[in-house]
């Protein structure tokens, strides 16, 4: 899963002939995608593993910035959801160190076996690829202080089912990060309003919103519910989309 702008094959080319990977999820299945209501707004198609230039982005300090603004440090575990090529998983990595662990995500196969073949030629033996389901991470339960979602909340089929499923694989006190432009699905963002709208009402609590320098968009930082407190999935309700309902030639 992950991501958009139509840059993908110059930026990041991935050999057709790799063969998809039988990865396993590393979590127990959670609920399903049929127990949640779908979105009430567009979902954008997956275009592409990486939305700009690694360079560009390097220039901006794009997951310095992140990983500062979300407090994660050594030894911590974190997880990529929508790794696609890897481009945070790298470089999280570095900053967890070799006593941490980052768990690179996505629901692409073809994705997963350009960010093994990385991963392998990098020597970054503290990352590992998981494949996951649109509604489900499949992550170990209790095991993260801290998950990014970067430039794919606008691809997430099933936002509820993956929020709710994600909670249950944070510890406590962890953090979740979206990182994501303000503007409609279609054009590849989220909009604020509709972002805390569909967070709010899977009982994750905001903690903070910046905008990123070097044009990356926004990082809105948010606390997940506990397992116990999270909503029942029959009690969920589509959040409104009146910013693309307002102009229908956008959607």
């Amino acid at each position: 899963m992950i991501h958009c702008f139509g840059l993908a094959a110059a930026l990041f080319a991935i050999p057709l002939a790799l063969p998809a990977l039988a990865l396993e999820p590393l979590g127990p299945p959670g609920a399903p995608a049929s127990a949640f209501p779908d979105p009430d707004r567009p979902v954008a198609e997956i275009i592409a593993p990486l939305w700009a230039s690694e360079a560009e982005r390097d220039a901006a300090d794009e997951v310095g910035q992140v990983a500062r603004l979300m407090d994660i440090k050594a030894g911590q575990t974190v997880a990529d959801i929508g790794a696609g090529s890897g481009y945070y998983a790298v470089r999280l990595a570095e900053r967890v160190g070799p006593e941490g662990r980052v768990f690179a995500e996505d629901i692409t196969p073809l994705y997963l076996a350009g960010l093994e073949r990385r991963l392998r030629k990098a020597g970054l033996a503290q990352v590992t690829p998981v494949r996951g389901e649109a509604h489900d991470p499949r992550l170990p339960a209790g095991s993260l202080d801290a998950a990014v979602l970067v430039h794919m909340y606008h691809e997430i089929i099933q936002p509820f089912g993956l929020l709710y499923n994600l909670a249950a694989a944070m510890k406590p006190g962890g953090r979740v990060g979206i990182v994501d432009a303000d503007t409609i699905p279609s054009r590849h963002g989220t909009p604020l309003p509709l972002l805390r709208c569909e967070l709010g009402a899977m009982g994750y609590r905001e903690i903070s919103v910046t905008v990123l320098h070097g044009g990356s968009g926004y990082l809105a930082v948010f606390e997940p519910p506990a397992v116990a407190a999270r909503p029942a999935p029959a009690t969920i309700r589509s959040c409104p989309d009146t910013v693309t309902r307002t102009n229908p030639r956008t959607r």
